[in-house]
């Protein structure tokens, strides 16, 4: 029996132009995307999945865009209703999340396995991140995992498809060893419109003719079979459609209550993917001397410091996202993308470790013909080298704090011993805020020298308080503590002289940045 149609019931949560939040099926949120400001789930990663599942389908609906031309004309004229109510009609029959043939995102004919004469059932927690305490287990997080109980349909919907998306390999599993989904451990950014409809229609990046036609996502494809799936078989990626509803995991849900709730499933490895030069549109890449090509990935530092990568250059290795979003956005000023959202998980051997969302300023001086993107680059350079000088600083005192003047210290040691007193956390984290409005103040009307002065008083405002206030948490110390801040403080010093000098006086009609 078919239960619970994506397309009609709510499960995609949004929040609305005049701030009330609701939620909506498949069918209303793409025919209504003008009156939906954004989709907002409290987990990042049913976000940025969600999204990618509606920008799949949007790419069969409308057969496109192929060229920016098309781009252009969806920009302007809006997205098709009769197109996407059509092919939506055609395909209505596999998006039920419950169903013998085709059940959404999952394997047919997957049956439970058995183990001590029992069927091994999993709870729902396992494809949930933020609660599988097999994978990760967050503070405050008191689901029991051993008992975990029914969830309802829609919660479990969205649990699907971000699980699908952001599945980490690691472990065996029913059929086969589980391997990473194709983008699971990329950094990903989506540029965001005045509305839903902008939003998608800015992430519509031109896929080719050819290509197109056989980019086929996984409703309009025959389902993985279980000998396939236990023999550990392997495809390439057809296209972006294909790329964003890749099953990387084998799941089928036990529903409950007339399917209005799931209340166990079963879990595998997916389809390996064979394709290993592939381009995600939402993600950024970088050249590496050994490795070549890589994609971005959460670092342990601020996501801020990454901004950079993320923004239009010569190397085609920002998001495509991102560049198709500017050009569209020079056609009309006044919908020209205003933020971008980037969404990442940091894992450790299969492992969650952390992930972040972060909303950032998309520079308005992209709508022009600047290189932004080495413009910014070099502003975080500077605050690195500033850094470095800190750093260094802190290091001084270190060894001899430690060494009194009779050993040499580990490294190990003198890293442990900066770390303890966060004075370069300190330096970043009041970077952090007046980075933000420097992104706001790159418009096409602010010079770069400008926004440039600005940035370095506060670098160098940032230097000065935090080797202040670390000097004055060391000043209660002996004569070897005291001796040693004095020595360590040249290098602070001169820094913060070559910062000075560095410094030009602004033009008199500068608009400064607050």
């Amino acid at each position: 029996m078919s239960m619970f149609n994506l397309l009609d019931e709510a499960w995609i949560p949004v929040r609305l132009h005049d701030g009330s939040r609701s939620a909506l099926g498949i069918r209303s949120v793409l025919l209504q995307s003008r009156k939906i400001a954004v989709i907002e789930d409290p987990s990042p990663l049913v976000t940025a999945a969600v999204h990618r599942l509606l920008l799949a389908l949007l790419y069969r609906a409308l057969g496109g865009p192929t060229d920016i031309d098309q781009a252009r004309a969806l920009f302007t004229n809006g997205l098709p209703a009769t197109l996407i109510s059509e092919y939506l009609h055609r395909w209505r029959d596999r998006f039920w999340l419950f169903d013998q043939a085709f059940p959404f995102f999952q394997v047919p004919g997957y049956e439970p396995r058995s183990a001590k004469g029992k069927e091994q059932w999993k709870p729902w927690t396992v494809i949930a991140a933020e609660h599988n305490g097999d994978n990760s287990k967050v503070l405050f997080d008191h689901v029991d995992v051993t008992n975990a109980g029914a969830i309802p349909s829609n919660d479990a919907a969205r649990w699907l498809v971000a699980c699908q998306t952001y599945a980490l390999g690691g472990g065996n599993s029913d059929f086969q060893y589980t391997r990473t989904g194709p983008s699971a451990t990329s950094l990903m950014v989506l540029p965001l419109g005045v509305s839903l409809h902008d939003t998608l229609v800015l992430s519509l990046v031109p896929e080719n003719r050819e290509v197109l036609k056989e980019d086929k996502p996984l409703w309009e494809r025959e389902p993985d079979s279980i000998s396939a799936l236990e023999r550990g078989d392997s495809r390439s990626i057809a296209g972006y459609a294909d790329l964003y509803t890749w099953r990387s995991r084998s799941i089928r849900l036990r529903p409950s209550g007339d399917g209005k709730a799931v209340d166990a499933l079963l879990f595998a490895s997916g389809m390996a993917c064979s394709t290993e030069d592939f381009t995600d549109p939402m993600v950024g890449y970088r050249i590496d001397a050994h490795r070549g090509r890589l994609p971005i990935q959460l670092r342990d530092r601020g996501l801020w410091r990454e901004f950079d990568s993320i923004l239009p250059d010569n190397g085609d290795l920002a998001p495509r996202v991102i560049e198709h979003a500017a050009t569209l956005g020079k056609s009309a000023r006044e919908r020209f993308p205003r933020s971008v959202i980037v969404v990442g998980q940091a894992n450790n051997k299969a492992k969650v470790e952390y992930w972040r969302f972060e909303r950032f300023s998309l520079p308005g001086a992209l709508a022009g013909d600047r290189l932004i993107r080495d413009e910014i680059k070099r502003l975080l350079s500077d605050a690195d080298d500033t850094s470095r000088s800190l750093w260094a600083a802190c290091a001084s005192v270190a060894r001899d704090v430690l060494s009194r003047g009779d050993r040499s210290p580990a490294k190990q040691d003198v890293r442990s011993f900066v770390e303890q007193t966060a004075v370069l956390t300190q330096y970043w984290s009041a970077l952090e805020a007046r980075f933000h409005e420097v992104l706001s103040a790159c418009t096409l009307e602010r010079e770069s020298d400008d926004i440039r002065h600005d940035w370095l008083m506060e670098v160098r405002e940032a230097l000065n308080t935090a080797w202040s206030q670390y000097r004055h948490s060391l000043s209660g110390g002996d004569a070897w503590v005291i001796r040693a801040i004095a020595k360590a403080e040249r290098s602070v010093l001169r820094e913060l002289s070559r910062l000075k000098g560095e410094i030009t006086e602004p033009a008199p009609e500068r608009e400064p940045i607050t």
